[in-house]
């Protein structure tokens, strides 16, 4: 079985059951491990990670140690940034085993081609979006950044992320914009005119639940995330379904 999920924002000052929400997502990695051969985190696991050379944001100990021993019990654990943790260098590879992807990856699990990707700059309009995520992805700015203390980096790093959150109505994304204005949407069916031997696009970002048709043979799914809604994807080897977390439920 291979398991896909995104955006649980640990450690997000906007949520006020972080703490239970970490421990909900570590009961799940702990009842797939026995059946999971790979596990996809599709981006924005945390709200805000920015590794320094000698220092990462403290906290998350129970999700770091349940994906380490996944990867110690064989199980492949991939680790996709979004645009709350562009900033992972070398410490989740290195101690945590996973494997790092910092872009979107086209890959083959058994006969079945997937495209995942967080989905942050895929076909957004947002300009000030787009302008932003590219001074965080600049590597001179990034740099400048590693000269702030950690103690001062990482509070306003999730100060941030808090405030851009609270903004939103009720805290949420958007709700879906249909088929013709999701982004993520067009963005696919463009790709698929040049790509036609796609089966499975996934994507997070959105924090809507989207499975939608886009040919005879390709499929979307967007996967909503691990606040309020704790919802997954499985790949069988041969079908791929929508699933929603309940805590004690197999």
């Amino acid at each position: 079985m291979v398991y896909f999920l995104s955006d649980a924002h640990l450690g997000s000052l906007a949520i006020p059951h972080r703490r239970m929400q970490e421990r909900r997502l570590v009961h799940f990695l702990d009842e797939i491990k026995d059946k999971a051969e790979a596990v996809f985190l599709l981006g924005d696991m945390f709200d805000f990670w920015y590794e320094y050379r000698q220092v990462v944001p403290k906290g998350y100990t129970r999700f770091l140690g349940k994906i380490s021993e996944l990867t110690d019990m064989g199980v492949e654990v991939h680790y996709f940034i979004g645009n709350h943790d562009i900033w992972a260098y070398h410490y989740l590879e290195e101690e945590c085993g996973v494997i790092l992807h910092k872009k979107p990856v086209t890959l083959e699990l058994q006969g079945k081609t997937f495209y995942l990707a967080h989905g942050d700059g895929l076909g957004d309009p947002d300009h000030k979006f787009r302008f932003i995520r590219s001074i965080f992805r600049n590597r001179f700015c990034q740099r400048m950044f590693d000269l702030v203390h950690p103690d001062l980096g990482i509070k306003f790093g999730l100060t941030w992320a808090k405030h851009s959150r609270l903004k939103r109505k009720d805290g949420k994304e958007p709700p879906y914009m249909g088929e013709d204005k999701e982004y993520l949407v067009l963005f696919a069916k463009e790709y698929l005119k040049e790509h036609p031997d796609i089966d499975y696009f996934l994507f997070g970002h959105r924090h809507i639940e989207l499975d939608l048709m886009l040919s005879h043979q390709s499929r979307l799914m967007i996967l909503g995330d691990w606040i309020t809604q704790f919802t997954y994807a499985v790949f069988d080897g041969e079908h791929l379904y929508m699933e929603n977390y309940e805590e004690g439920a197999s």
